[in-house]
């Protein structure tokens, strides 16, 4: 289900890196004439994870860069379960391929990763190639200091280029979505405060608005996977930064913790409230995706009033013909006594690591080709036809009255749509081909203007985040694009890996009674302490001076 959910977010979006010592050997790569003169084609092996509906040698978009950039390539393909395992054997064993071209929803080469291999000498650092060969990224990376920072490492050089997927909804993930029916059978607004929220909750849980004469609603549930469908981040953020993750929070510069603060316990004590009284799903605590579309979508009766999660597809069906989408609309970030009102704000889809990354096996030729290839995909026209399927088969330029995402932009991109029983075009790369998508190119595409239509529904997952966009603090802790010292990424890992696990295992327990928020609250701070949260802090702080 997780995939689903994932594939599911990942078509919305794209409407949008062995042992120390190994040889540099070049055979995979080697060719009989120069790419760059048109002679025979360099020959190239890469590692890939092959998605549904998508055959990679066959592809429409493969054929069309082979014959752009002379390449003939010799492909690794992967399924996508296991395919992180089978990219840490290949390097492992010392036969791997001259690129790996990745899909990074599915796997990527993490910022250690890079470190790791790029010291050992099996990554190529990319940065006089693309100073050559690449201007389009070389511009970009100019223009955006971000990416820069999301592509060099610590020691200067790139050995590897990041997916820079600049999802706007993705960006506040931490949504909640209401069913504004049943508000109008009960007469309520949409709540606007912790009280309200907890008001609302209480009369769809006594009320009847499914209005069968059972007592069957279920007020509140979420899941414990990914896309925002944790239930605490929403509750928690009016009282205090959370970021769902880390559990970070920026205070004049300073990385501090969240989840040590009087307003976590002030936070705490609310959700526990909302236990305690029935109105939050035990399930939510528990379950995973598939267990919490089955809230959404019973049978028998409508059950749900709020969803926890960044898109509400997540929940329930969206596919033309539903009955229930249309019910759930976003709640905007409610206010807690002190008149907070946060929201959960990241990178938008930009993770950190490199989906791309050229290998010692790589002839000079071949290095050059790739970065080439690359670089194309640093236009629209090239993530386009990448990214989406080829222009005049999955997508063609906008007519007069065609209308894009963004409020302000002038539409560029019409996709075709699949008709009813169509067989998959295998025209683009999809997940693969996500290079540089940032925000003002992916507002160019077309959307249809009804909100609750199959073809306006990233339209509706925009609107819904405006009303979230600017809720988040002043100052964030960007650890999306941080880069830690080599030589405490180790450490900060584990650090990282432990402190959270003991965040997340306390605040359940909290909220659900086996631990007392007053008798228990002052050994649960030390046990951080003990876990060695500020020499944690520390790391981070060093690391985000050091990126700016």
């Amino acid at each position: 289900m997780k995939k689903s959910l994932i594939t599911i977010l990942m078509l919305l979006m794209a409407f949008t890196i062995v042992m120390s010592g190994c040889s540099s050997d070049t055979s995979s790569s080697q060719e009989s004439g120069n790419p760059a003169t048109g002679d025979n084609p360099v020959n190239i092996s890469v590692f890939s994870v092959q998605e549904s509906g998508i055959d990679i040698p066959t592809n429409q978009f493969t054929k069309f860069v082979e014959d752009k950039f002379n390449i003939k390539f010799n492909w690794q393909i992967n399924p996508s379960d296991g395919a992180k395992e089978k990219r840490q054997i290949s390097l492992a064993s010392g036969d791997y391929p001259d690129a790996y071209l990745l899909t990074h929803y599915i796997d990527q080469f993490s910022q250690a990763d890079l470190l790791k291999y790029g010291k050992q000498g099996v990554l190529v650092p990319l940065n006089d190639l693309i100073d050559q060969y690449a201007p389009n990224i070389k511009a970009t990376m100019e223009k955006n200091s971000n990416l820069k920072t999301l592509n060099t490492a610590p020691d200067g050089n790139i050995y590897g280029l990041v997916a820079y997927t600049e999802c706007f909804h993705c960006s506040y993930p931490s949504k909640m979505w209401m069913n504004t029916e049943w508000l109008k059978k009960l007469n309520l607004e949409m709540p606007t405060t912790t009280e309200e929220f907890k008001n609302v909750l209480q009369a769809f849980k006594t009320q009847d608005p499914n209005g069968n004469g059972k007592a069957d609603e279920v007020p509140l549930s979420g899941s414990i996977e990914e896309f925002g469908v944790r239930i605490i981040p929403f509750l928690m953020n009016a009282f205090v930064y959370d970021d769902d993750r880390n559990y970070l929070q920026m205070i004049g510069g300073k990385v501090q913790s969240a989840a040590i603060t009087p307003e976590w316990k002030e936070g705490l004590t609310y959700i526990k409230s909302l236990f305690d009284a029935g109105l939050i799903d035990p399930g939510a605590f528990t379950q995973n995706a598939e267990a919490f579309k089955k809230i959404g979508e019973n049978a028998d009766a409508e059950i749900l009033g709020v969803g926890a999660g960044m898109h509400p597809a997540i929940f329930v069906n969206i596919d033309p013909g539903n009955t229930r989408s249309a019910h759930y609309n976003p709640v905007p970030p409610i206010s807690g006594p002190s008149g907070i009102s946060y929201a959960t704000h990241d990178g938008g889809g930009v993770s950190p690591g490199a989906k791309f990354v050229i290998t010692n096996k790589a002839s000079e030729e071949a290095q050059i080709a790739l970065i080439k290839m690359v670089d194309y995909m640093f236009t629209a026209e090239g993530q386009t036809n990448g990214a989406s399927g080829m222009k005049g088969i999955d997508w063609t330029d906008p007519v007069e009255g065609d209308v894009a995402l963004g409020k302000d932009s002038k539409p560029m991109v019409k996709q075709i749509p699949m008709a009813e029983g169509e067989a998959p075009r295998n025209a683009g790369w999809s997940g693969m081909a996500h290079f540089y998508m940032p925000k003002e190119y992916r507002d160019t595409f077309v959307q249809g203007t009804d909100i609750y239509a199959s073809d306006g529904y990233e339209r509706r997952l925009y609107d819904a985040t405006l009303l979230y966009e600017g809720h988040e603090p002043e100052e964030l802790f960007p650890i999306w694009s941080v880069w830690i010292d080599p030589a405490e990424i180790d450490e900060a890992s584990l650090l990282q890996t432990n402190i959270r696990n003991y965040i997340e295992q306390n605040q359940l327990q909290f909220i659900t009674g086996n631990k007392d928020l007053n008798k228990d609250w002052d050994a649960y701070v030390k046990g951080l302490e003990n876990l060695k949260l500020d020499r944690y802090l520390e790391i981070l702080q060093k690391a985000y001076e050091a990126s700016k």
